[in-house]
């Protein structure tokens, strides 16, 4: 039985939200608005992972700034565990901002480069709670085993870690208030393949372990698949196809959903062979030419 039919509140929605800009029309012309997002609609259950997928310029991350209460919609209603949110009216309280934590793309541009990990960890739960020194660092060290690293790491800089390692440290210090909603924004893009598939894999374990809810901005159809649970595609600031992974999959029923996904190489292991094998190939007739010549 889904969330909607159990009568349970969703963890996230949001309804008919729209994102206006206004923009400069020239030495002579007056400003015009340029609307961003137009009309979103979507609900996400508890514990679930929704995939907001679309080319660049499409209003993902625009939505995930709105999402993540960073910016106000111009128009619509956004809900956060059945809390209905107002901010441009200041109805934002430090409780509701505890509930929703967002991780960024690049993890080195999101860390203070002159500030140490275990600061970076703790600075949080300083400025949003009550908690003692010593219990913050005791929080911030259990934190650093839960995303893989160790409590040796709490006084390193960002500069000593690799991408994937500073990742994880933005994933830890994301779930320092025990957030209930995590928004993350291509949060594996900029890693290598066998480092997206590790972190990836953590987000999928913390999620089971605290019961995370999880909007997840991606262009990369191959992730997507493998973490959602919901896929949502986006198109010119607007929905053009919501539904589950497996019904989005094998049958996009809009014309935009089918380009996208025809336009996105395959990355399973058989093509990924498919490739090394042609490759290979070519080289040994041209190893064979110049041995000929």
């Amino acid at each position: 039985m889904s969330e909607a039919q159990s009568g349970a509140v969703p963890a996230l929605e949001a309804r008919g939200i729209c994102r206006d800009y206004a923009v400069g029309g020239g030495l002579f012309g007056g400003k015009r608005t340029f609307r961003a997002l137009n009309g979103i609609d979507l609900a996400v259950a508890r514990g679930r992972t929704l995939a907001i997928v679309g080319e660049s310029g499409c209003g993902k991350s625009t939505l995930a700034r709105i999402l993540t209460l960073i910016d106000a919609p111009s128009a619509g209603k956004l809900v956060i565990d059945g809390e209905q949110v107002d901010i441009p009216g200041g109805g934002v309280t430090r409780e509701l901002r505890r509930k929703v934590q967002m991780v960024f793309q690049n993890p080195y541009s999101s860390l203070n480069p002159r500030q140490k990990i275990g600061d970076a960890l703790t600075e949080p739960l300083m400025l949003n709670t009550a908690m003692p020194a010593a219990a913050r660092r005791e929080r911030a060290m259990e934190m650093l085993v839960k995303v893989g690293l160790g409590p040796e790491h709490f006084n390193r800089y960002p500069h000593m870690f690799s991408g994937g390692q500073r990742q994880r440290v933005a994933i830890a210090r994301a779930l320092m208030l025990s957030p209930s909603l995590v928004v993350l924004d291509e949060p594996v893009s900029a890693l290598d393949l066998s480092v997206q598939a590790q972190v990836l894999n953590l987000l999928a374990d913390l999620q089971d372990e605290f019961g995370l809810t999880y909007v997840f901005i991606s262009h990369d159809l191959s992730v997507v698949r493998y973490i959602a649970d919901d896929v949502m595609v986006m198109f010119r600031g607007e929905v053009v196809e919501h539904g589950t992974r497996e019904a989005v999959f094998a049958d996009p029923r809009h014309e935009y959903t089918r380009k996208l996904f025809a336009a996105t190489p395959r990355a399973d292991a058989t093509a990924i062979r498919a490739r090394l094998a042609a490759k290979t190939t070519v080289k040994t007739q041209a190893a064979s030419s110049a041995i000929v010549s």
